[in-house]
């Protein structure tokens, strides 16, 4: 091969990937919703998860998208673990469809004749104003981008006639036995985690089968290493997430390396049995001893290339129809070998949903995001806890306490939100639909009014801590004024909290609730400073313990602002149903 043939073939690759995940976000955005509704109210037990599981992932092409979203369905708690198996059970099954899809349409009816004229079509919706049309053309680009590849691609790869000495080569890798089995098996893993995609293995695999590269043999071995290279790229992604993001990648895992023990185990009746299948579609036996792919014989090319696809197609299904019964123990099993971790009051200040790794899929992170924000919304509610704790704490080891986990909580703050915003950077840099734009902008809005809760904790910490190096006192009036205006809070709080799970829920909720819950706290804001104000005239009250008390009633109120502030930015960046 020419330096120049091997640019092309590296180019018509980038084109097909890039086609690929043209074609996958399209389905993505124009369909997301429906299916993450579809995805929660359909996996009621193991067998309606497989079935949900193939059907999702066969519409949007990506099983990388279906275990994104069900990762973050078991974080939310919409999912358990043992439902999400049989969902990532029945992705794997849905994933083979690209591989006939290819088969059929990239080799046998050569759909790339029809792929530059689709794109004046997809040009033409992905230019309508409609947010829906345009990614329907964003699917039909991707689409035929992605056959255009395939067939540049094919055309690429050279002659086998022209290039004897490829063919020597090959017939040397393909001669040890079942060692050349294991050799290809680790070709396939390893092409897999290089490009990053099994369905862009699976198609080169598909090319050097048509053209006679190598054997059918070989083909099926490095098909089964593309079952392993997969999970590998999986747990990469997971292993600095969460640990719900870790158990289920490691599902996947065992999965597919059982399937690769007893496809390696019966290697032989395996393809014989998909051989036998071929040929009663009146094709050539591929896995028949002698069988060779000649690229000029349609009928062998045909035979190998379904062939093949049958054997992805049986290997997964055979494999979920075995383990789909063992599902429970597969629970225990990723649960023993990734366990929780020992200290959970550090596992509550991390990221709990947003898992780690490539965003592949930013139309279904914003589910990740907005759990995220539900659950530092429950941690800014803590730290309340412990500012109504240390209002009235006279014991000065207790208050130093008190005080450091104030401080603590407003640090934990501040990470969270950048971490969370470090996340919404990421999912804005891809191509999102207006409707998630929307979402984002309130998210951005929102944590910055939970940070900002955090920071007045700590502020009221530290006028505390001023006052008593000051060696000032409140009466117990005053400590009962100020716990009630807390408890006010802690109301807004608990108001906010229910209308975020409200609109998680894709409800609407009424906001008049919120405003009363601001005048209560507003009201007792007023009574509060009038009373302090008018003993203070009276020489009732010290003016400087005076100063530290309205200081903290001042912060409480503000609190009360940056709480109907969030529920405000929800229904503005909300007000189109999720």
């Amino acid at each position: 091969m020419g330096i120049l043939q091997i640019f092309t073939l590296l180019g018509a690759l980038g084109m097909f990937l890039y086609g690929m995940n043209l074609m996958s976000s399209g389905l993505q955005k124009a369909s997301g919703n429906k299916l993450r509704g579809f995805l929660s109210a359909m996996t009621s037990n193991p067998f309606k998860g497989v079935l949900t599981g193939l059907g999702i992932t066969s519409i949007i092409q990506s099983s990388s998208a279906t275990t994104v979203m069900v990762v973050s369905f078991v974080n939310a708690g919409l999912l358990t673990l043992y439902q999400a198996i049989g969902v990532i059970m029945g992705a794997n099954i849905g994933t083979t469809v690209t591989a006939w899809l290819v088969s059929w349409l990239g080799f046998k009816a050569d759909i790339s004749i029809l792929a530059v004229p689709l794109m004046l079509l997809g040009f033409l919706f992905s230019n309508s104003k409609k947010n829906q049309r345009q990614n329907i053309g964003e699917l039909i680009v991707g689409f035929c981008l992605l056959f255009l590849g395939l067939s540049f691609m094919k055309e690429s790869v050279p002659d086998l006639n022209s290039t004897p000495e490829v063919l020597e080569f090959v017939k040397t890798w393909s001669s040890y036995g079942f060692t050349s089995v294991l050799i290809f098996l680790a070709f396939g893993t390893v092409l897999t985690l290089v490009l990053q995609s099994s369905s862009a293995t699976m198609a080169i695999t598909l090319i050097m089968l048509s053209m006679g590269w190598i054997p059918f043999n070989m083909a099926c071995a490095m098909v089964l290493g593309e079952n392993i290279g997969t999970t590998i790229t999986a747990n990469i992604a997971a292993s600095i997430g969460n640990t719900q993001a870790k158990r289920a990648a490691m599902s996947h895992t065992i999965f597919n390396l059982f399937g690769v023990v007893w496809a390696l185990i019966f290697f032989t009746p395996f393809l014989a049995l998909v051989g036998k299948i071929i040929e009663l579609f009146g094709l050539p036996n591929p896995a028949a001893e002698g069988f060779v792919v000649t690229p000029k014989d349609a009928a062998t090319s045909v035979a190998a290339l379904y062939g093949l696809s049958m054997l992805h197609t049986l290997f997964n299904s055979i494999n979920t129809i075995i383990l789909v019964w063992f599902i429970k123990y597969i629970e225990k099993a990723v649960t023993w070998i990734i366990k929780s971790p020992k200290n959970q009051e550090t596992e509550i200040f991390r990221l709990k949903y947003i898992s780690a790794g490539p965003l592949s899929t930013p139309e279904l992170a914003t589910e990740q995001a907005f759990n995220e924000i539900i659950h530092f919304a429950e941690i800014s509610r803590k730290g309340l806890g412990y500012t109504k704790l240390i209002i009235g704490e006279k014991n000065p080891d207790k208050f130093k306490e008190l005080s450091e986990k104030l401080v603590k909580y407003e640090e934990i703050s501040d990470r969270i939100e950048q971490e969370i915003a470090t996340f919404l950077n990421a999912l804005s840099a891809g191509d999102i639909s207006e409707t998630t734009s929307q979402k984002v902008k309130a998210m951005y809005k929102i944590i910055g009014e939970l940070e900002s809760l955090g920071d007045s904790g700590e502020s009221i910490s530290r006028i505390l801590t001023r006052r008593n190096s000051h060696k000032k006192e409140f009466d117990a009036e005053t400590i009962q004024n100020i716990e009630e205006l807390v408890d006010a809070v802690d109301n807004a709080y608990q108001i906010m909290l229910n209308n975020l799970a409200t609109v998680h829920n894709g409800e609407s909720f009424e906001i008049s609730n919120v405003y009363k819950a601001e005048e209560k706290i507003n009201y007792l804001r007023n009574k509060i400073r009038d009373k302090e104000i008018e003993d203070i005239e009276n020489n009732k009250k010290n003016y400087q313990t005076s100063v530290y008390y309205l200081d903290i009633v001042n912060n409480l109120e503000r609190m009360g602002d940056f709480l109907i502030n969030i529920s405000q930015d929800l229904q503005r960046g909300y007000s189109s149903k999720n």
